[in-house]
C-alpha cells in the first residue's frame, strides 16, 4: 500500500491516526497561521478586482466536484445576463507566468482542469500562480471579451484575493473523514471555517442542514476519436469495462458506473496524473471509460476503445438566484 493509499485509509476509515501523524498537525496549523497572519494584523490586504469574485473550493484535500460546479455556475450566470470568466492556479501545470487558456492550450502547461473548463464552457479562462494576476489578464482583454464576474476554480484558502461569495463543495458521501487537520486528517482548515462560508454544496449523499444538494448526471459517453459519436451510458449496462480515473476521489467515478449497471474493472491513478499511452494498455480488450479531466490528457493517443463519460452538475435554480442576489448586494459594481 502506497503512502497516499495509507493516508486515505486513515482519514476515511475507523483507524486512529498514528502518533507521528498527530504530532505533525501543530506544525501544519502553525505554518497555516503564519500564512494568514499578515492579513489578520493588517500588514497586507487582499487584492480587490473591479468585478465580483466567486470562490469555489473545499476544506478537504482531494476531489469533491468543484469543476462540475464551476461549469454549472458559468451556465447559470450566463442565463441571468452575466459574462463569467474563470481564474485558476493551474495546479499540475508548468506555467510560471500568467497565461490565457485557449482551445489549443496544453494541459501539461496550464493544468487539466482549466483546459476542461475552457473546452466545455468556451468561457474566458486564465491561470497564474497568483490568481489576482490571472484575473487582471482576463479583465485586460484587448479583444473585448471582458468578464463582468470571475469564478475561481479552487482557492478557498487563497487569502490574497478578495472575494464576494465563497462556496464550499463537500463530498456528500465521505464528508470530512475523521474531521482532523492535515496530515492526521483530510482537512486544510478546521470545520469551524464552514460558519464563514456563504454557500455549502453537498455533492451526492444526503445533504446536512443548510447544505445545497448537487447531483452529477451522466449526459453521454463520447468516443475520444470522434467526439460527435455519443451513446447513452445505459448502452454499457451489464458489460465489463475498464474504468480509468486520475482524480481526487476515483471511487466516486467507479461507483457512478457501477450504479448504472456496468461491471467495472477499476484503474485508479493519482490526481492530475500525467497519462502515457501505456497507462491505457490492458490485457483484456474492453471499452475504456474515463473522466473528462483525464480525457483532456489522453486525446493525443486515443483509440476507438477509449471513451469519456461527460457529466453535468444539477443544482436548484433557487441556489443560483440567491447567489446573484448576494453578488448584487455585496459588490458595488454588480447592482442593477
Amino acid at each position: 500500500m502506497s503512502l497516499a493509499e495509507r493516508l486515505q485509509a486513515i482519514w476515511y476509515g475507523n483507524e486512529s491516526p498514528p502518533i507521528w501523524l498527530r504530532a505533525l498537525v501543530p506544525i501544519y496549523a502553525g505554518l497555516r497561521g503564519l500564512n494568514y497572519l499578515p492579513y489578520r494584523v493588517g500588514l497586507r490586504t487582499p487584492s480587490r478586482l473591479p468585478v465580483p469574485v466567486i470562490v469555489v473550493g473545499n476544506l478537504s484535500v482531494g476531489g469533491s466536484g468543484k469543476t462540475p460546479l464551476v461549469l454549472a455556475l458559468i451556465d447559470a450566470l450566463r442565463t441571468r445576463g452575466w459574462n463569467p470568466g474563470v481564474v485558476s492556479r493551474g495546479y499540475g501545470g508548468s506555467a510560471t507566468m500568467p497565461m490565457r487558456v485557449d482551445d489549443d492550450s496544453d494541459p501539461v502547461v496550464v493544468g487539466d482542469e482549466p483546459c476542461l473548463i475552457r473546452q466545455r464552457s468556451r468561457a474566458p479562462v486564465a491561470v497564474a500562480r497568483r490568481r489576482v494576476e490571472a484575473g487582471r489578464l482576463l479583465l485586460g482583454d484587448v479583444n473585448g471579451n471582458v468578464p463582468d464576474v470571475l469564478i475561481t476554480d479552487d482557492g478557498l484558502q487563497h487569502t490574497a484575493l478578495a472575494r464576494d461569495v465563497e462556496i464550499c463543495v463537500i463530498d456528500g458521501v465521505r464528508r470530512f473523514g475523521n474531521g482532523r487537520l492535515l496530515p492526521a486528517g483530510p482537512l486544510r482548515e478546521p470545520l469551524e471555517r464552514l460558519d464563514q462560508i456563504d454557500f455549502r454544496v453537498a455533492n451526492g449523499g444526503i445533504p446536512a442542514a443548510g447544505e445545497i444538494a448537487m447531483q452529477l448526471r451522466v449526459d453521454s459517453v463520447e468516443c475520444l476519436l470522434e467526439p460527435d459519436l455519443r451513446t447513452p451510458l445505459a448502452k454499457y449496462a451489464g458489460q465489463h469495462v475498464h474504468a480509468v480515473a486520475g482524480i481526487g476521489n476515483p471511487d466516486r467515478f467507479f461507483r457512478q458506473l457501477r450504479d448504472a449497471g456496468l461491471a467495472v474493472i477499476e484503474h485508479p491513478f493519482p490526481d492530475h496524473h500525467a497519462f502515457q499511452p501505456s497507462d491505457l494498455e490492458f490485457d483484456v480488450d474492453l471499452p475504456v471509460l474515463m473522466t473528462e479531466k483525464d480525457a483532456i490528457k489522453c486525446r493525443a493517443f486515443a483509440n476507438d476503445r477509449t471513451h469519456v463519460v461527460a457529466v453535468t452538475a444539477l443544482l436548484p435554480e433557487s441556489f443560483f438566484d440567491d447567489l446573484v442576489l448576494r453578488l448584487k448586494r455585496d459588490h458595488p459594481l454588480a447592482r442593477d
